[in-house]
């Protein structure tokens, strides 16, 4: 079946034919419309690109759960005009916790709400995944009608004259300025560029759930971002849809994986088990849940380049996190606010630059992002009891006495500055 692509807008001096380029007007063409893709598109648009995405998912769905945003991602998501459009699905929590998983005693307490924002300059959120979605298209709707085609599969890229073209599943080839390759840790365009090495298995494997707030009643859990911390495993809980509804992320270690999916259907009775006598509050999550989610945990090590010319990857595709300091949506919001920024007002040869300066610029902070997300996990499953006070204490110990200093370690972080887009 062919697929329908609507033409880029032109401007009125542009050659109508799909594929021409003109000194007035770039054209960027992004394969894949999650958080990365969108928030790309929307600041290039900002900045005065003609944009395309194309999403190989015929539809938006409910895929994924909650997302954890900090001050860093906030910030871009203010200064791009989103939102306005997701505040209503937000939810702030009062702190990040980290307690024990068993028996859940409190190992830290540290305020989020109010605080996040005069340190950092934003507040820090929980979100849902489609809620996010849903408003970066809009967004993106709102600056471009028609940029997103949803159902349009992408089989690779092609350099070409001044630019680079991307391949369409049905073999239409269309033109632009640059190409993004923000398709996931599974990038066809990683894939072209970089080579047929398959993402590593980090060890670990997920369950997903979500339970109504309401239904869980005194058993819900604290409203925070609360870590369980356990033997070989951890938990995860967050609130998204206003605090309608309750997140849970459970990560159990295991020696091997044979699939690859967010969307396998998992056995309540293996998630019970895997957190046979952990506190109440997690055991009535994995009871009440209508459909639990399991899915193995990926990641690459950082990769040599991002770039091939006129084409750029960006999010997963380029840097696959763990989601132990919740940072891989962020990191990919980061990721296309700051190459628009560096893109400037490039053009030809000029976009080849930026992008390379985009990679070094961006390459130390998403590998230390990468870094810290694998120690968190190792810290939060600590087995024996030794290692655990060894681990533990020091952080109950600095929660107590000097809360300004743990905020502190999280400044490079949270505090980065998110200058305006040259718009």
């Amino acid at each position: 079946m062919a697929i329908w692509i609507k033409p880029i807008p032109r401007g009125p001096q542009s050659q109508p034919t799909q594929g021409r380029k003109t000194t007035m007007h770039r054209q960027a063409l992004i394969v894949g419309g999650g958080i990365g893709g969108l928030c790309a598109a929307i600041c290039l648009r900002l900045t005065g690109w003609d944009v395309q995405v194309f999403e190989q998912a015929p539809e938006i769905t409910e895929i994924g759960a909650g997302l954890q945003i900090s001050p860093n991602g906030v910030k871009i998501l203010e200064h791009i005009g989103v939102m306005e459009r997701l505040e209503p699905a937000v939810f702030e929590p009062e702190a990040i916790e980290i307690r024990m998983g068993v028996s859940g005693r409190p190992i830290l307490y540290l305020p989020m709400k109010g605080v996040a924002a005069q340190r950092w300059g934003a507040r820090y959120l929980q979100v849902h995944r489609a809620d996010l979605i849903t408003a970066l298209s809009a967004r993106l709707d709102a600056l471009q009608p028609g940029a997103m085609q949803t159902g349009c599969p992408v089989r690779g890229y092609a350099p070409c004259k001044d630019g680079a073209e991307v391949i369409l599943a049905n073999g239409r080839r269309i033109q632009a300025d640059l190409v993004i390759g923000a398709d996931g840790i599974h990038s066809r365009i990683r894939h072209q560029m970089l080579g047929t090495d398959a993402p590593r298995f980090t060890g670990n494997y997920a369950w997903r759930a979500l339970v109504p707030a309401a239904q869980l009643g005194a058993l819900a859990p604290p409203p925070s971002g609360c870590i369980w911390a356990g033997p070989k495993k951890h938990a995860v809980t967050t609130y998204v849809r206003g605090g309608a509804l309750v997140n849970f992320v459970g990560i159990v270690e295991q020696r091997t994986w044979r699939e690859e999916s967010w969307s396998r259907t998992g056995d309540r009775q293996e998630a019970l088990a895997d957190f046979n006598g952990w506190a109440p509050p997690l055991l009535a999550i994995l009871e009440q849940a209508e459909v639990l989610h399991k899915w193995a945990l990926f990641d690459r090590a950082p990769l040599p380049k991002w770039q091939d010319g006129h084409v750029m990857l960006l999010g997963d595709a380029a840097h696959p996190m763990l989601p132990s300091m919740a940072q891989g949506a962020v990191q990919s919001l980061e990721d296309g606010y700051h190459l628009a920024r560096v893109l400037g007002a490039a053009v030809g040869p000029d976009i080849v630059a930026a992008c390379a300066r985009h990679y070094a610029q961006r390459i130390d902070r998403s590998s230390r992002v990468q870094r810290v997300s694998a120690q968190n996990l190792q810290l939060f499953h600590k087995s024996s009891r030794l290692a655990q006070l060894m681990a533990y204490a020091p952080i109950w110990l600095a929660g107590q006495l000097t809360p300004s200093l743990v905020h502190r370690r999280s400044d490079w972080l949270y505090g980065a500055p998110v200058p305006p887009l040259n718009i």
